[in-house]
């Protein structure tokens, strides 16, 4: 008779990082944001974007049409910076 052990604790980890490695493709897919993805990833309204920094000369935002897309990478790194200058941010 043949007998099979297996490390659940071990299985756990790979299932969970090849699940990360595939959200972080899919993340990477992405070259720009429009508004509704930058209010999902940012999780604030349209109207708190426009109030607290759409208008911060940093912010990287371009209008094509009538529709603003906003480069995914840059606009990351430049909410990251913004986060860590608002009051009471640690």
């Amino acid at each position: 008779m043949i007998q099979v052990q297996v490390d659940e604790a071990e299985i756990r980890q790979i299932y969970l990082e090849k699940i990360q490695e595939k959200l972080d493709e899919i993340d990477n897919e992405l070259v720009f944001w429009d508004r509704k993805e930058l209010m999902r990833r940012t999780c604030l309204s349209w109207n708190t974007i426009l109030k607290e920094f759409f208008y911060d000369s940093r912010f990287p935002k371009h209008k094509i049409g009538s529709k603003w897309m906003f480069p995914a990478e840059q606009t990351k790194v430049f909410l990251i910076e913004w986060l860590k200058e608002q009051r009471g941010a640690t």
